[in-house]
């Protein structure tokens, strides 16, 4: 039964490279033509697949519909609460979970640090766009013509002296951390405040939450909050791979692509 549903499924991922007809399923699979037919009925019985006039076989429109409702039923923040949890207790500071929705990015949850200094923020709030590391994380995953159409109708409010000032500069900052990967805030909204982040990504690849960790300075230094870097990244790829229900990577802490994260940046 394991190796019948093991082909079934295996004709999938072959029919989402384009239509095939028995014969080339078939040799794929490396089976018969007749056990090759049994499995196509059965699958385009449960309308996963379809036969087109020519007899090929392409993916069915149900496929694409369970594939919907499974991503419009998909809670981010459940699937997330968890791993933020764990990294809390592991390294001690707070984390936020934010989204991007109607042009402005939202903290969708919180947990709080373990040291007697505590962070204003407020679940359902929304964060500094210009200068978060949340907000970086998710505006540089937009489409080019998105992201200048959205930094052209922003205002850049200088919070402290490394908040980001004007249009050139943020999608330059977004430029960076789209191809980084992982975005930093050190002292751009608070100037005792420093925070790192990473994305979460869903199966198509596309950034759909950020994760960051917060700290004042008097707690811990710049730097010392950038060594942890590779915790949180690989924090956000665990739960990437979860939301996205890829298997489990037996990998153990990434490093950040590219150079050592430098000891300020905005």
């Amino acid at each position: 039964m394991s190796q019948t549903v093991d082909r079934a499924l295996s004709i999938l991922p072959l029919l989402a490279q384009g239509p095939a007809d028995l014969g080339q399923v078939a040799e794929r699979l490396g089976v018969h033509k007749s056990t090759a037919l049994r499995l196509l009925r059965t699958l385009h019985e449960h309308g996963l697949v379809y036969r087109q006039q020519d007899q090929r076989y392409r993916l069915g429109a149900r496929l694409f519909a369970l594939a919907q409702e499974a991503v419009e039923n998909l809670d981010v923040r459940e699937i997330a609460h968890p791993h933020l949890v764990a990294l809390n207790e592991q390294i001690g500071h707070t984390i936020h979970l934010a989204v991007y929705e109607e042009s402005e990015v939202l903290y969708i949850d919180k947990v709080e640090s373990r040291y007697p200094v505590r962070m204003y923020s407020r679940i359902g709030k929304p964060v500094a766009i210009t200068v978060a590391a949340v907000a970086k994380l998710l505006l540089a995953d937009l489409p080019e013509a998105e992201r200048r159409a959205l930094a052209e109708k922003l205002d850049y409010p200088m919070y402290t002296s490394r908040s980001i000032p004007n249009r050139v500069a943020f999608l330059k900052e977004l430029a960076v951390v789209r191809e980084q990967g992982w975005a930093t805030d050190l002292g751009g909204h608070e100037e005792s405040i420093n925070c790192i982040g990473a994305p979460i990504r869903g199966a198509d690849g596309r950034v759909v939450a950020a994760m960051s960790v917060s700290a004042p300075n008097v707690v811990v230094t710049a730097e010392e909050l950038l060594s942890l870097l590779p915790l949180v990244r690989r924090s956000a790829d665990v739960i990437s791979r979860e939301y996205s229900g890829a298997a489990p990577s037996g990998d153990g802490p990434r490093t950040p692509r590219g150079n050592t994260p430098p000891k300020e940046a905005s």
